[in-house]
């Protein structure tokens, strides 16, 4: 895991962002292993052999200092630090039960907004009925990854498509970090990886960042495209880093009256239902 962690971000960085030439007649689409090492202060040899596998165990000094070449950022860099911190034994574990807090179940009944508890595998682990008045997906039992990369219907939602399951997937590497002997994580990677393109793209990429709030655009069936601002809230006392979802829309004409008129909705009704109404 290491070694292809860097082997994607060489690809990624060019020649010229670093100092370098960048030249006609490269054959790797980023820079050298050559061109890392010396950048990095260290031998070519021994970064040949981390790419490799060879070496699992390089100090944290060295670590910093290729994450300084590939200008990785806080999160990636602490990524790149905590592979070296896998386990010997690869035997495949089972899948760990994450569970919502009771208080956290109440907040979801009492707040007048769409929330939904996301696992670490990006499976709903609690929603309330507005959720689905985003999407009848943020159900318990579904899994954002799947939804927004297999069903056409969840894909619809979002005019920016590329940049909405780029930051999902790099949110996910970072959910899961080096615990990848998980059954559920292998099985859910591998059904992913054989179904979507996209998805084997992006995951062959390495990108990792937080869970991170954004303002996310959605083209809903009831009432156009909307903007409205997603909070993802770590939730204290709990283990493998459960977090709140929180949809809200910022005061003020346009997406706060969509959203008002959304809100208004049975959450309880089929959206297929409700969709005709806009014909």
């Amino acid at each position: 895991m290491l070694g292809d962690y860097l082997r994607a971000q060489r690809n990624r960085v060019r020649p010229d962002h670093v100092g370098l030439p960048a030249g006609r007649n490269r054959r790797v689409p980023g820079l050298r292993r050559s061109e890392v090492a010396l950048l990095a202060g260290i031998s070519s040899d021994y970064y040949l052999r981390l790419e490799q596998g060879r070496d699992r165990r390089p100090s944290q000094q060295i670590l910093e200092a290729l994450a300084q070449v590939f200008d990785l950022d806080p999160t990636g860099t602490a990524y790149l630090l905590s592979l070296t911190d896998q386990p010997a034994i690869r035997s495949r574990k089972r899948p760990r039960r994450q569970a919502v807090p009771d208080s956290i179940n109440l907040l979801l009944s009492s707040i007048n907004l769409p929330a939904f508890v996301e696992g670490r595998y990006l499976d709903v682990l609690a929603a309330n009925p507005l959720a689905t008045v985003i999407s009848p997906r943020l159900a318990i039992g579904q899994n954002r990854l799947r939804d927004v990369f297999l069903d056409a219907d969840e894909q619809a939602l979002y005019p920016d498509w590329e940049d909405t399951t780029a930051r999902l997937v790099a949110g996910f590497r970072r959910s899961v970090g080096t615990d990848t002997n998980d059954a559920r994580f292998i099985d859910l990677v591998g059904e992913l990886s054989l179904a979507s393109e996209r998805f084997r793209t992006l995951w062959a990429q390495q990108d990792v960042q937080a869970r991170q709030n954004w303002p996310i655009t959605i083209d809903h069936p009831l009432v156009g495209e909307i903007t409205l601002n997603r909070e993802k809230l770590i939730i204290g006392d709990t283990a493998h880093s459960l977090v709140l979802a929180i949809y809200h829309p910022t005061p003020g004409p346009g997406s706060a009256d969509k959203f008002d008129l959304l809100t208004s909705y049975s959450a309880a009704a089929p959206l297929a239902d409700r969709s005709e109404d806009r014909n």
